[in-house]
């Protein structure tokens, strides 16, 4: 589970460190269909935690959060 520590900085699990460190998050529509003509009808938001001291990015589709 997040957690914020003064507002700004989120600190998160991460699997690569193997500890709590402070992470970037974003919300990104992503495409997910490989067809042109369906693209804009294929787009779902995705949570984006990027670990600031691995660089480790995790993806997860939040309709299946």
């Amino acid at each position: 589970m997040a957690t914020t520590n003064d507002g700004v900085d989120m600190s998160e699990s991460c699997s690569n460190c193997g500890r709590e460190t402070p992470h970037e998050v974003s919300l990104q529509i992503q495409t997910e269909s490989t067809k042109r003509e369906n693209a804009e009808f294929s787009r779902e938001p995705y949570r984006v935690s990027e670990c600031l001291v691995c660089g480790e990015t995790t993806n997860t589709r939040m309709n299946n959060a």
